[in-house]
């Protein structure tokens, strides 16, 4: 009888760990080893404007921040144009002005004597015509000298309506189609000079993020093309992993997922990581990945983003992954 207790107490301890184990294994991955390597980044910098290489400030191996100017282009073309296409702005900014303005007062004045002028003349017209009228019907004046005089009177009373004109323009101001064509000529020209400001910023070259410069394509006094290749630089963060997760195994992964990152150097040392992104799709298991069992599987491709990289991870180096612990 004592016998089969104990028998049965070990088969419910047995049954017990069996399910603690199992529970274990699907919720925290237990036993899921996986490997890979830190992915390689690399940015190939180069400049968005075409020139000559005035300086490059950084040599293979130097670390840079974000920001940190890493070469300059010879920006005496890009200030000239900028200084022309200012010049071009400031003058039409003038015009604009102006026309807003309006006709100065000493036009006005001016335009306006015109008038009372004419007035005068045009009074003096119609006597001399009113005048030879009367003539005329005495025989007094021929009927040449009357048709001048009223020939007379119909010029002065034009150039009196043309000063009137004259005198209403000025008062009127500008057209507003005037306006708003030297409005437009005005965008045009400080989108202009707007696109020469950034081509003058871009004659800097900036690292985009911290790294390590890896190569210098090019030295200082070579004309480049824009877009061509200046520095290579590796990217330091994020530090990714990559890895790969055959299908079998792919349950139990999912995004967010906390993961240890070990490295041969310090084994003892995890690095903490999350799953960030797993692949929807298979393909054949790459040949860097290090279980000769998955070499003719098809695998998942996973990205594991490390939350506390530091100079021990370098690009390429093989690292091996764990479920980690929960927070």
């Amino acid at each position: 009888m004592k016998k089969i207790l104990v028998l049965l107490v070990l088969l419910l301890a047995g049954a017990a760990g069996w399910w603690f184990w199992q529970r274990g294994h699907e919720q925290g991955g237990g036993g899921l080893e996986l490997h890979g390597n830190v992915d390689i980044r690399e940015a190939a910098l180069g400049f968005r404007v075409g020139g000559r290489i005035a300086a490059i400030l950084h040599e293979e191996g130097d670390a840079v921040r974000a920001g940190d100017v890493l070469a300059r282009l010879d920006a005496e073309p890009f200030m000239r144009e900028l200084a022309e296409a200012r010049a071009l702005v400031d003058s039409l900014r003038a015009r604009v002005a102006m026309l807003r303005a309006g006709y100065r007062p000493q036009e006005i004045a001016q335009a306006s004597a015109v008038v009372r002028e004419r007035e005068v003349t045009l009074e003096n017209a119609r006597r001399i015509f009113q005048r030879q009228t009367e003539l005329l019907a005495t025989r007094a004046v021929s009927q040449q000298d009357h048709d001048d005089a009223e020939a007379r009177l119909r010029e002065v009373e034009a150039r009196l309506n043309s000063a009137r004109e004259q005198l209403a323009l000025f008062q009127s101001g500008y057209r507003k189609e005037e306006l708003d064509q030297a409005g437009a000529e005005l965008a045009r020209a400080e989108a202009a000079m707007a696109g020469t400001e950034l081509r003058l910023q871009d004659a800097t070259l900036a690292a985009p993020s911290d790294g390590i410069v890896l190569t210098r394509v090019q030295e200082a006094g070579a004309v480049v093309q824009a877009g061509a290749t200046v520095l290579t630089l590796s990217l330091s963060h994020p530090v990714w992993v990559r890895a790969y997760v055959a299908e079998p195994d792919l349950g139990r992964i999912h995004p967010g997922m906390a993961m240890e990152v070990v490295t041969d150097s310090r084994p003892g040392q995890p690095y903490r990581g999350q799953v960030g992104y797993i692949s929807p799709r298979a393909l054949f298991t790459p040949r860097n990945v290090e279980t000769p069992e998955l070499r003719t599987s098809l695998v998942y491709r996973l990205r594991v983003i490390v939350d506390n990289p530091d100079d021990g991870l370098r690009q390429g180096m093989p690292v091996t992954l764990r479920p980690g612990p929960r927070d």
